[in-house]
């Protein structure tokens, strides 16, 4: 039986009984799948081949096992060998076999699907395995083996079959997760939470280099490189907590901007200094984030990058009642106005400026136009809301978020109002802290129409500890009546569905600088189907 409550003891134990084995001479190398012996190992002018002979310096799964994106007869498993995860993995530039099983036990006894995959260097010997022929709704558990190791066990889900009925979905909904300023204790609560899957909606890493004075260290300076890229998230990663959550439920992922840089926009770097304000070379750093990022996530695979592209956007739908339409602010997006930042308006917005790229924008008025769902789920980065950061007369906005792109936020809202598309609910992260708001028709005045709500989770860590509250925030919310709910602790959003309500739970930390922070609900919102307006539970 799996607990994953206890992920750190169980890889301990893994990597102790390997050093061992390895030590006492038990082990003189590993009997890679008998199917692949013909294949030839790499030489100068052959193939690449497959690793049969070779010894792994460590347990191989280092940074355990995850699964995503479920549809009703299918879904995604995914591993990588890592043995020295830091030192770029710690593998032979050759091909590995490694088997994998399904199962509808978790004490994996009851198989229902097994295959081999290759395990290569050019995916970092990461590993995607699109599971079929599975029934829909239904607990599957999956490992990977290589040689005499196993993986942990992991737990999934498959979909709702399309238009069936579903009375219930709980997901919990998380971003930003800074390694150095704390500990990613909000995941070990969210691994034993009562969920069908978890929706992350950005900043899985964080690209700087090493802080003094930090609960942890990053493991080296700024990320340019694929092989920094890969060693980061392989840092992130070793994390046992996150391991545990990945290994709980399937996950709904999107990236940020720290996936890259911070506040990059499309092929447009932050930095205006060499040589990343060059947008050639500035694409070639965004390829090998891209890259890193879609080793790293259980993601299908048509969302493999070509070069510096990469296919995010998508739909997933669970049943009749819930259809997530995934977004991707940063690939698409023309650059910030008015030199981003925190600015008064006018400040020379484009009126041509965009944050989802037309054809992405076009691809969502099309998928919640024909959407049956009873809710409609926008999970995407930063905050659609206006907000007004100034207390008193005058305005400021912050010029990455909606606020930035206002002409895109109006084409939006002026959809849901005009169109009035089925419960729309907007999932936001990027600010590492709670809101509950409502949307309008015009932020402008409060009396216009309620056409939606946006509910922006904290961060896990991003920004430390945190307080219940910001005297800042506190100056200028009454310039804000849209916003019905602010909480600057950090922690996670979890969300029940249900053809009636959508219910979302405010879960906070007591602390993240220690890894021993306690959690508590901190409050609760309920919309009803049909009334957009937000209501405290």
């Amino acid at each position: 039986m799996v607990d994953y409550r206890n992920f750190e003891q169980f890889l301990h134990s893994r990597i102790k009984r390997r050093n061992l084995i390895i030590g006492a001479g038990a082990l003189s190398g590993l009997a890679i799948a008998n199917q692949f012996s013909h294949q030839t190992a790499m030489s100068a002018d052959k193939p690449l081949g497959v690793y049969a002979t070779g010894r792994f310096s460590n347990y191989p799964f280092t940074l355990g096992v995850a699964s995503g994106d479920p549809d009703s007869t299918s879904v995604v498993i995914w591993t990588r060998l890592a043995p020295e995860p830091l030192e770029g993995g710690g593998m032979p530039p050759v091909n590995v076999p490694i088997r994998w099983e399904v199962s509808t036990d978790p004490d994996m006894r009851r198989i229902v699907s097994r295959g081999t995959v290759l395990a290569t260097p050019e995916l970092a010997h990461s590993v995607r395995v699109v599971v079929e022929g599975l029934q829909s709704n239904t607990l599957y558990w999956y490992r990977f083996l290589v040689g005499q190791d196993a993986s942990p066990i992991g737990r999934t889900r498959t979909a709702p079959l399309a238009n069936s009925y579903l009375s219930k979905l709980n997901f919990a909904l998380v971003s930003c997760q800074h390694y150095e300023q704390g500990y990613f204790t909000a995941y070990k609560y969210l691994a034993q939470d009562d969920l069908d899957l978890v929706v992350h909606v950005g900043d899985y890493i964080y690209e700087g280099g090493i802080s003094n004075n930090r609960p942890r260290k990053h493991n080296s300076a700024e990320i340019l490189t694929l092989e920094d890229y890969r060693n980061r998230h392989a840092l992130y990663k070793t994390d046992t907590n996150l391991q545990a959550a990945h290994a709980a439920f399937p996950w709904i992922v999107t990236w940020d901007d720290h996936e890259v840089e911070n506040n990059y926009a499309n092929y447009i770097s932050e930095v205006d200094t060499e040589p990343d304000q060059d947008p050639a070379i500035f694409l070639q750093r965004r390829a090998a984030a891209y890259q890193a990022y879609y080793e790293h996530m259980p993601l299908r695979p048509l969302s493999r990058p070509v070069g510096p592209d990469m296919q995010l956007y998508r739909r997933l739908s669970f049943g009749n009642l819930a259809t997530f339409h995934v977004l991707d602010t940063r690939q698409y997006r023309t650059d910030q106005p008015c030199g981003d930042g925190t600015k008064q308006r006018p400040c020379g917005e484009d009126p041509n400026g965009t944050i989802t790229g037309k054809r992405q924008e076009d691809w969502l008025y099309d998928g919640l136009n024909n959407s049956q769902a009873k809710w409609n789920v926008l999970a995407q980065q930063v905050v659609v809301a206006q907000i007004d950061t100034k207390a008193g007369p005058g305005e400021t906005y912050s010029m990455d978020k909606w606020d930035g792109y206002v002409a895109s936020r109006d084409r939006l809202m002026r959809f849901l109002e005009q169109r009035k598309p089925s419960n729309p609910v907007v999932l936001s992260g990027d600010i590492h802290s709670n809101w509950a708001i409502n949307l309008k028709a015009d932020f402008n005045n409060p009396k216009s129409a309620t056409v939606g709500s946006e509910f922006v989770c904290t961060s896990i860590t991003s920004g430390g500890d945190g307080a219940d509250t910001s005297p800042n925030v506190e100056a200028y919310l009454p310039d804000n009546p849209h916003i019905k709910f602010f909480n600057g602790q950090r922690g996670y959003v979890r969300c029940a569905l249900t053809p009636t309500t959508c219910k979302t739970d405010y879960l906070v930390l007591s602390n993240v600088t220690t890894p021993n922070g306690t959690l508590s609900k901190r409050a609760s919102f309920v919309v009803e189907d049909g009334r957009p307006e937000i209501q405290q539970a």
